[in-house]
Formats: structure tokens, sequence, C-alpha cells
């Protein structure tokens, strides 16, 4: 067994400090990596009217963004989880940094394409990276770390709607070249956080040579553990389809339905967002308290009712509305991602690719098919057909508890 699947799969120990200048630091880091993401579907009512693009083509181009994304996350993760890469993180954000340089200026919809997968190979190095820094600040209380981590990223997309108000409504597509500052910010904090990530991995390495190889956990994976996270899946799926309607297509809904303008829209996007990034924050102490599977489970039923109310209501209980759903629906975001890394100890790079990847992967299917689907029936009937997915939150009853679950990851 290698050095840092062994080093992922220690249990914490009750006195085991949790390092908050690196939690923050990564947190941050999240934050203006997936700010920059939001400027691809916040460019979305720009790009349509600037060039004529269709629903179909904006679903593509949400499509390359994510796909890029989702398919390379488990992939990198993998190979961190066998040698860990800590200067990987600013070298991604380097990515990043030329595509969304190259966003500001694509002249024609192929060259857009290209930019946000650039953008995609960027947040690809970035997530499982920036999950195993999380996770070895952590110490004790992981269900907070993911959360002050995944919140950092909740809170970057929720800029999105603002980043549409505030700059792109005003300078137009050449308006996203001004977050290669944000992106070179990134890089250079990520430096720091680099430096910290080689010198963990030299004392850990330091420490393993004094000890038992057999401490890792036990090999192979019971076929119970496996529909666990069949099951840990499929809620992500659920919910990731969810949220990229909402977040793609809902300010043409809001356009439509409540004949407002664009900046207008882009408040109750916001305000969907906003609520999601305090979600995420405080679904991890809770999933602490309260255990994941209790969190998991109640984050996904709430929001029924009122998913799918919110296209039949007024504008103003409407944004009421988008607030509790954002909230409640991603209260589970974090305790997914430490959930699937419990249920397989030492995959902390494929665990995170695959929950928090293959969510923009499902993301991405979701964006072509829902963009498809709003050109064919209507954006209406589209959002109010999203409204039952969160309903798929039935299947968390069926997960294995959260006891059993620490006998798992501690055995």
């Amino acid at each position: 067994m290698n050095q840092q699947a062994i080093l992922n799969a220690k249990a914490p120990k009750a006195n085991e400090s949790t390092m908050f200048k690196i939690l923050f630091i990564i947190g941050l880091c999240h934050l203006l990596n997936d700010a920059i993401q939001s400027v691809v579907p916040a460019m979305f009512p720009i790009l349509e009217k600037s060039m004529g693009l269709s629903f179909t083509q904006l679903g593509i181009i949400a499509f390359s963004l994510n796909m890029v994304s989702s398919v390379m996350q488990p992939v990198i993760g993998i190979f961190t989880d066998k040698k860990p890469m800590p200067f990987a993180l600013p070298i991604g954000l380097t990515f990043t940094l030329f595509g969304v340089l190259g966003l500001g200026m694509a002249p024609n919809f192929g060259f857009i394409v290209l930019s946000v997968i650039f953008i995609g190979l960027g947040s690809a190095v970035f997530h499982p990276e920036g999950s195993r820094v999380a996770h070895m600040a952590a110490g004790s209380r992981r269900g907070l770390a993911q959360s002050i981590y995944q919140v950092g990223g909740n809170s970057g997309q929720a800029l999105a709607p603002l980043i549409t108000a505030l700059i792109l409504v005003p300078l137009g597509q050449i308006g996203a070249s001004w977050f290669t500052i944000v992106a070179a910010l990134a890089v250079i904090l990520l430096v720091y956080i680099a430096n910290w990530y080689n010198q963990r991995l030299k004392v850990s390495s330091a420490r393993l040579k004094k000890k038992s190889a057999n401490t890792g956990p036990k090999t192979g994976i019971p076929k119970d553990i496996k529909k666990a996270l069949v099951l840990i899946l499929l809620l992500i799926f659920a919910r990731s389809w969810y949220i990229s309607g909402m977040t793609n297509f809902y300010a043409f809904f809001a356009i439509k339905q409540y004949a407002m303008t664009i900046k207008e829209s882009q408040l109750y996007l916001f305000a969907f967002l906003v609520a999601g990034a305090f979600g995420t924050f405080f679904g991890g102490p809770l999933a602490d308290k309260f255990g994941k599977k209790t969190v998991i489970a109640l984050s996904m039923l709430a929001t029924v009712p009122f998913s799918i109310i919110i296209p039949f209501v007024p504008s103003g209980v409407a944004f009421i509305f988008l607030l509790f759903t954002g909230f409640v629906l991603m209260t589970s975001f974090s305790v997914t991602v430490v959930y699937a890394q419990e249920l397989v100890p030492g995959k902390i790079g494929l665990m995170s690719g695959l929950t928090v990847g293959l969510a923009f992967g499902m993301g991405a299917i979701g964006s072509v098919g829902l963009g498809y689907i709003a050109d064919l029936i209507g954006i209406q009937s589209m959002v109010i057909g999203i409204g039952v997915l969160p309903l798929l939150g039935l299947t968390a009853l069926f997960l294995p508890s959260d006891k059993k679950l620490r006998e798992w990851y501690q055995g």
C-alpha cells in the first residue's frame, strides 16, 4: 500500500487539531476557481443575444466545460492517490487563466468551446487536490472542514448573477477577460498551499517509515459498500440535474414568466445560489452532530414541495421559495463528499473526483438535455418538469447508517 493511501485511511483522533488557516485559504481558492467557472453560464444571456446562440448551443458550452472537468477529476484523483502532486494546484489554475482570457476574446462559437475546455481542465486538477488539502487539514472535524472548503466553491458560483449584472451586462463578452486577474490571485495563493502540502507530505513520509504497512484499510470493497456508493452517486446526480436546470435556465424562465430584465432575473438566481452557499456551510457541522445519512435524506426530501411549486407562484413568493430550496438542498453537498470518502478509505482523490466531478458531469449532461427539452417544449415546461428531481432523495433511506460507516472506516 502506498504512503498516501495509509495517510488518508487513518481514522482521526479526537485530539487532532483543525488547521483553519489552511482551510480558509483553500476555501478562498475554491471560491476564486468556481467564480471563474461561473462566468461561463453567467454569460449565457449575453452570448444568446450577441451571437444568436440557441438553447441547445448554450447547453453544449455548459456540457464542454463540465464534462471535461467531470471526466478528468476521477482520473486525476486516482493518479494523485498514488502519487500526490502539490504543485498541480497552481498549474491547474494557470490553465484556467488562459481559458478565461480566451473566453473574453472568442470570436465565434467554436473558440468559446475551446476556451471553456481549458477552464474545465483547470477545475479538474483543482477539485480533487483541493479536497485532499481540506482532508489533510481537517483534524477530527471532517464535516466542518469539507463545509469550509465546499462553501468557497458554492460562494463562487453564487457570484455569477452579480458578475452578469455588474460586469458582463455593461462590458459584454470582453468583461470575462478581467477574470484573468482573479485567476492570477488564485495561482499565487495556491503556490503557498502547495508548499504547505509538500511539507506535510515530507513529515508524513518520515512518520510512515516507523510504522507497519499493515495499518491501512481492508482490501476489497464489500457489496453493501458498493451499493451505498451507487446510491450516493444517484442522489448527487439528481441534485446536480436540478441545480443545472436552475443555474443555466431559470433566468430565461423568470424573464419570460415575470417580464423581468436580465439584471432582475440574475438577482433571483443570486438568491438561490447564495442560500445554497449558506446551506453548504451549515451542512457539515449538522452532519457532525446529527449524522450524515440524516442530513442527506432531509436535504433532498424537504426540498420537494418547494421545488415543485416554484414555477407556479408569483415572483415575490418564488424569491422566498428559491432561498429555502437553495439552502436546504445544498446542506447535503459537502456531506455527500465526506460520506463517499469514508465509504472507501484511502481514496480521497478518487472519491472527491467521483462525488464532485461526476456531479459536474451529470450537470453537463443535464445542460444539453434540458436545453434540448427547452427548445422542444418551452422553457416554462422544462422548469416545471425538473421540480420532481429531488424526489430521488427517497433512495437516501437505503444508505448504511453512520454507525456502520464508522465501523467500516475504522475497521
